[in-house]
């Protein structure tokens, strides 16, 4: 009996065309699950939210600014609010800024939580 030399490729050719259906739809499920974190935000921002100031810096600043506050690749926070208002403090922490020493990036703390951050680093 002979077999058939195109058969072992059909045979390829199904599983593919399955495993790309299954792909698919594992697909859609995925992306409802995506845009459901874009609308509420997620999960780290939720425990940014909930976070205190000294853990968002524990987080997000302290590669930057230093363990003690001494300023790395960014400037000193010690003193700061002998430099800068709560509110011009509160403006960086949400938008950024551009200076002599490099860039901080905006976004790192929430907005909901800025002020909490602006009172605790003006203490420092």
């Amino acid at each position: 009996m002979k077999r058939n030399p195109i058969m072992p490729f059909v045979v390829i050719m199904v599983i593919g065309v399955l495993a790309m259906f299954l792909i698919s739809f594992k697909g859609i499920g995925d992306s409802k699950d995506l845009a459901a974190e874009l609308e509420g935000g997620g999960k780290e921002q939720t425990e940014q939210a909930t976070a205190t100031p000294e853990e968002i810096y524990q987080k997000s600043c302290i590669g930057c600014h230093g363990e003690q506050y001494e300023g790395a690749s960014a400037p000193a926070l010690t003193g700061v609010g002998d430099r800068l208002s709560k509110e011009e403090i509160e403006d960086v922490v949400v938008n950024g800024r551009t200076g002599e020493k490099g860039v901080m990036p905006g976004g790192l703390v929430p907005a909901e939580k800025a002020s909490d951050m602006a009172d605790w680093l003006s203490g420092l």
